[in-house]
């Protein structure tokens, strides 16, 4: 187990070493000079010698490098030049707001679009199956955002039972948080269920179709017990991997819904940093970002290992 957790670990460190190059280029792709691109043509020869000594652009490349990783080895990702405060500090503020959305998102993806993939797999070639397969193929066709307004018209604009967006903190009320939590939700959710859907239900059909299914069916098992006890347990490997695609999606579907209900998460930050030129919060949030998908790539791993030992063996 150490073995496997240590390859794992070596191949992220990897990739988010990778990913930390290609975060320190992006103000080097910028065509001209960064500081002149974010005040614009009206900025003054003394204005952008200021910003590029803010932004360490007028030291030599090899100490821009050097400061570069010292200060991501410290957590520190760098000073907002619109918010005029810490990176690290506006993407944790926010973080929580992402997290809720996105957590609830993958709860209600999972549990949905596995409990319709194990309706369709039992329910193989019936009617029954064939409606949850064409609900999972148009859940699949419609685009986040355009559910989400679809939502707001609906619930928030013509019948007045939810708002149209922003965000509450469950600290401040539970009841709030969820009111305002449940259409970006929900408009997250319903393009993931059906790829869960489809996958558990591929994945039951290829089990459900093995010798150990129809011995424990031969020996008067219940249907019910067969799916539960025999069947979900050995799908869990696939369906564990999509679910940890779904989780990565998520957060990237974050970034389109919560401009669409005007949250104020991750997401919303580094829009608003790409449409302002924030270089310091595009840097970090794209760091900040792969770093939770490794994380979530890890945890899979580690999932498969727990599921079945055949993985840490391979």
């Amino acid at each position: 187990m150490l073995g496997f957790l240590t390859r794992r670990l070596a191949g992220a460190f990897l990739v988010l070493l990778l990913v930390s190059v290609l975060s320190f280029g992006i103000i080097w792709l910028v065509p001209g000079d960064p500081a002149a691109v974010f005040l614009d043509a009206g900025a003054t020869p003394d204005q952008v010698e200021r910003l590029r000594r803010e932004l360490g652009l007028d030291k030599p490349l090899a100490m821009q490098v050097v400061e570069w990783y010292s200060r991501i080895l410290k957590g520190d990702l760098g000073r907002s030049i619109l918010l005029s405060r810490g990176v690290t500090e506006a993407i944790i503020e926010r973080l929580p707001v992402t997290l809720s959305l996105a957590g609830i998102s993958l709860v209600l993806s999972v549990v949905a679009g596995v409990a319709a993939g194990m309706v369709a797999a039992t329910k193989h070639g019936q009617p029954v199956d064939q409606a949850v397969m064409a609900g999972a193929l148009f859940g699949l066709s419609i685009p986040e955002f355009w559910l989400g307004l679809v939502l707001i018209v609906v619930f928030a604009v013509q019948l007045g039972v939810l708002p149209t967006g922003g965000f509450v903190p469950p600290t401040e009320s539970i009841t709030g948080w969820i009111r305002s939590i449940t259409l970006p939700a929900i408009a997250l959710a319903v393009v993931h269920m059906g790829f869960i859907a489809r996958m558990t239900r591929a994945a039951l059909l290829e089990v459900l179709s093995q010798d150990f299914i129809r011995t424990a069916d031969s020996k008067g098992l219940t249907r019910l017990h067969i799916l539960l006890r025999h069947g979900l347990p050995n799908a869990l490997i696939p369906i564990l991997t999509v679910t940890g695609i779904v989780a990565g999606s998520l957060l990237g579907g974050t970034v389109i819904i919560e401009q669409v209900f005007s949250i104020p998460g991750v997401g919303r930050l580094i829009i608003g940093a790409i449409l302002s030129r924030d270089f310091p919060v595009i840097q970090g949030g794209l760091l900040f970002v792969a770093l939770v998908y490794l994380t979530i790539n890890l945890l899979v791993d580690i999932c498969y290992a727990i599921v079945d030992p055949r993985v840490r063996l391979e």
